[in-house]
């Protein structure tokens, strides 16, 4: 909680990526229908797509009661955005049984390796066929030289939590096929991230 008592947090990277990101999500999420939002962190880019797209209900969540807080804080008062939910990842069940779409924006390198095999089957088993899950972040690909600014950012990660860290797309992709995913469509963003998009088989 900020001093002056506002629960909100501020994500500068948030202000700089959701415009980049809404524009990729567009033609990947349906018309209507519910999204839940895993690791929404701030609140900030749940607002700025349930506001931009009126016709999806967004469900945030995170496991973080501050999080959840301040989720709460910037998204109130906007009708297409429920209460954050209390959802870990890597929890064998999660508090919602069905959505639409599922999307997750810079968890996976900053969360243990089990957080992402849970998001993978977590999405698995409450999408629908052809139902999308969307991720976003830095990734190492095979083939692709990583920049400089991505390496210093995975040995950072690495360094305050050693089980933190990129990952490599391609063992992500193994996961979900795994998982009962299509093999994904990949868009490069801005600053060196990606913006991978799965479907339901």
């Amino acid at each position: 909680m900020n001093p002056d008592g506002d629960p909100r947090r501020f994500a500068p990277a948030a202000a700089r990526n959701r415009d980049p990101i809404l524009a990729a999500l567009r033609p990947l999420l349906p018309p209507e229908g519910l999204v839940l939002e895993v690791a929404s962190g701030s609140g900030e880019h749940g607002l700025h797509f349930a506001q931009a797209l009126p016709g999806l209900v967004l469900q945030p969540s995170d496991p973080e009661a501050d999080a959840r807080a301040s989720i709460d804080a910037w998204c109130a008062g906007q009708s297409n955005i429920r209460p954050a939910l209390a959802l870990d990842a890597a929890a064998a069940h999660w508090p919602l049984d069905r959505a639409d779409a599922v999307l997750c924006i810079n968890m996976i390198h900053i969360a243990p390796w089990a957080a992402t095999l849970g998001l993978l089957h977590g999405a698995a088993r409450i999408l629908p066929s052809g139902a999308p899950l969307v991720l976003y972040g830095p990734y190492i690909q095979a083939g692709v030289e990583t920049a400089p600014s991505n390496l210093d950012f995975d040995a950072s990660l690495r360094a305050r939590d050693p089980s933190w860290g990129l990952r490599r797309l391609q063992d992500v992709a193994e996961v979900a096929a795994a998982a009962g995913f299509g093999a994904p469509a990949v868009m490069p963003m801005p600053a060196n991230n990606l913006l991978v998009a799965f479907r339901r088989g």
